[in-house]
């Protein structure tokens, strides 16, 4: 195969590159000493895979069969119970993943009664019994700590009475500058503020943990009133319904969830007398999966809206399905739908939802290894087969074997590692199970057994790097279709030849023109006690395996003296050699 490279005219970024359609615009021209692997071709695009719409599926125990290949779990993004938590928009845990048993906004009343304020806010209304300072310095000097009279006035000497009451709390210093101004237009400045405010009473009713009388300022939040009840009952009491009410009609009907989302809260100054009521909890459905927030959302009317419990749970950017479970007529429901479908599906009283990743992702990962230039990760399509993606990377012609490239594949070792177990089961059966003619051959027998047995035990140990060969003699790869994890290994171009085996001295040997098989043994001390001219094989660059080679080895191989097989025990040895070269054997493409 004439010497290309598989450009990396890539995205790069931080060591990863990204195929796509963009690879032809953005490849840099080639650069003194780089060359393509193989000659350019048609960019890698990402292609996503259509989802396929499912329907409804009502089973008799009301849950999905697990075998059911359309509705199985399979490939789901969530963690399992007890892995890591996401955080809601409110600093809220949602768990990833297990079902949703929390209620959505529960912990708003986890951290105990708030204190009283003394200090109201701006927008707070001053009233008889309220406190405020004033004091006046310069021409005249004077200073009032008192509360509001009711009358609604604050007496201050030399000025007379100054009415607040009805004046915004915010709104004190200019009020009562100006009544002084009235009378001192100069040499005089004024200092007011509103010490405290006075106390009202407030009934906290309903489906709350503490219901009764509670005390607190007109300027607390409904929030703090909620807070000195005990809270929202988490199993019976509404958090999208809570009326204040005041003189038998409603001044203001409270949903906790704008809060929770929004920060917003009704504008309501709290008067002696007034109730809160907090209605019965509404209809429940629960989100969980590959969401953010893995909670029990309460519906503020009797069904919810897909699309509302989308934005209420916010599924991860990967989920791609989802599983409603349910009632319907008395019956057990189930359906199957993607994200987009679930917007307009109509949820009821305690339904469940579980989002799930159930698509293939578009893309593959692969890795590049040894004698490359460029980035070590390529993500293309998962229709992208090696010679296509070989195409894209970019090699050094004086460093790079383009001939003995090869493929490690995790998949392949694990294959590899239960077909070396198995051999090694079959070896022991056979040693064990032999029977000997006399007793000087089962002597020599346990013998070899042992060593034969320490070698088992070793073999066990044995890690399978799952070695895929793809490359030919003549350098043309196979065109097979990538997987996710691959590694496309490029070796180093070496000029020497090991010899090993049965070999007096196994070494590194020069290789050069027109070397034959014998001078190479030669170079190596000649054969063992046990090797032999006609038990040979050479494992080349790419992980091939030549058994009885008729050529010498090229530079890069490897030349490999077997030992020569005792006729006594031949079936044993042959079982032995055949799991050594089922433990060497590299997974081989077949070329046409």
């Amino acid at each position: 195969m004439a010497l290309r490279s598989f450009r990396l005219g890539c995205l790069a970024l931080a060591g990863v590159a990204f195929a796509g359609p963009v690879l032809a615009q953005i490849a840099a021209p080639n650069a003194p000493g780089r060359v393509l692997m193989r000659g350019p071709s048609a960019p890698m695009p990402v292609q996503p895979t259509p989802l396929q719409p499912g329907g409804t599926a009502p089973l008799a125990d009301g849950l999905l069969e697990r075998n059911d290949p359309v509705i199985q779990r399979q490939g789901t993004a969530t963690a399992a119970e007890g892995g890591p938590t996401a955080v809601g928009p409110l600093g809220e845990p949602g768990r990833v993943a297990g079902p949703a048993t929390a209620v959505f906004g529960a912990t708003l009343f986890t951290r105990g009664i708030p204190a009283r304020t003394e200090a109201p806010n701006p927008n707070y209304v001053l009233g008889p019994g309220d406190r405020v300072s004033i004091t006046v310095w310069g021409f005249v000097e004077g200073n009032v700590v008192a509360p509001i009279d009711n009358d609604g006035n604050v007496f201050l000497p030399q000025v007379g009475p100054i009415r607040l009451a009805g004046t915004r709390a915010g709104d004190v210093q200019r009020v009562v500058e100006a009544e002084v101004r009235r009378i001192y237009a100069q040499q005089v400045q004024i200092y007011a503020m509103v010490v405290s405010t006075g106390s009202v009473g407030v009934f906290v009713t309903g489906f709350v943990r503490l219901p009764g009388r509670h005390l607190g300022s007109g300027s607390d939040s409904v929030l703090d009133f909620l807070a000195r009840a005990g809270g929202v009952d988490p199993g019976r009491g509404s958090y999208r319904d809570v009326i204040i009410r005041r003189g038998g009609r409603d001044v203001a009907r409270v949903d906790l969830y704008r809060f929770l989302l929004t920060g917003s809260l009704p504008d309501v100054t709290f008067q002696q007398g007034d109730t809160v009521i907090v209605a019965p909890q509404g209809a429940m459905v629960g989100a969980d999966g590959a969401v953010r927030n893995n909670f029990l959302f309460e519906v503020s009317g009797r069904t919810m809206s897909g699309a509302e419990l989308i934005r209420l749970a916010a599924p991860l950017p990967a989920a791609t399905n989802a599983v409603i479970r349910g009632t319907r007529n008395g019956q057990p429901f189930a359906r199957y739908v993607t994200v987009r479908e679930l917007a307009s599906q109509q949820l009821m009283d305690q339904d469940t939802v579980s989002f799930i990743t159930d698509a293939p992702a578009p893309t593959v990962r692969v890795s590049i290894e040894g004698s490359r230039i460029g980035p070590s990760v390529l993500i293309a399509s998962r229709d992208a087969t090696l010679c296509t993606l070989l195409d894209h990377v970019e090699v050094d012609p004086r460093l790079a074997n383009t001939r003995g490239v090869f493929l490690l594949r995790p998949g392949l070792a694990l294959q590899q590692q239960r077909i070396i177990n198995e051999a090694l089961d079959r070896l022991e059966r056979q040693l064990f199970l032999t029977v000997s003619a006399t007793t000087g051959v089962a002597e020599v027998r346990a013998s070899e057994a042992n060593l034969v047995t320490n070698y088992i035990q070793r073999a066990r140990r044995t890690q399978p790097e799952g070695r895929l060969v793809v490359m030919d003699r003549t350098g043309r790869c196979a065109d097979i279709r990538l997987q996710d994890g691959d590694t496309i290994v490029i070796p180093e171009r070496v000029e020497t030849v090991l010899v090993s085996g049965e070999v007096r001295a196994p070494q590194a040997v020069v290789w050069r023109p027109n070397m034959t098989v014998a001078e190479f043994i030669r170079a190596a001390g000649g054969f063992a006690e046990r090797g032999e001219d006609n038990a040979l094989m050479i494992r080349r660059a790419s992980g091939e395996l030549v058994l009885e080679p008729t050529e010498p080895p090229q530079p890069g191989d490897e030349l490999i003296a077997l030992p020569r097989l005792d006729p006594k025990n031949f079936q044993l040895t042959r079982d032995l050699f055949n799991l050594i070269f089922q433990t060497a054997l590299s997974a081989r493409v077949f070329f046409n």
